[in-house]
């Protein structure tokens, strides 16, 4: 029973070390940021301007007041057939 004992605390003790291995290896979030005037019509994260309630309202593509995250430090160099995205709302 001893035996027993000992194999099945080694198999709970393998199977603890393999899960905090691979919690270990899972990337940390990527830091986000709001960029406007980047998203395709419907396709914003929230604030679309006055009339809209929020994520999924914007009217047209790369719509000014309306914002879509993305990985931080990349909005600016976002390049649109409008122009860069910004980290504030672009006024038409």
């Amino acid at each position: 029973m001893s035996t027993r004992r000992t194999a099945l605390s080694m198999l709970a003790l393998a199977a603890l070390a393999q899960g905090a291995a691979l919690a270990a290896d899972k990337p940390a979030k990527a830091a986000m940021e709001k960029c406007y005037g980047v998203s395709l019509a419907g396709q914003n994260d929230c604030a679309a301007g006055p009339g809209t309630s929020c994520a999924g309202s914007s009217k047209i593509d790369y719509q000014g007041d309306a914002w879509k995250k993305v990985p931080a430090g990349t909005c600016v160099s976002t390049k649109t057939p409008k122009g860069h995205g910004s980290l504030t709302p672009i006024k038409a």
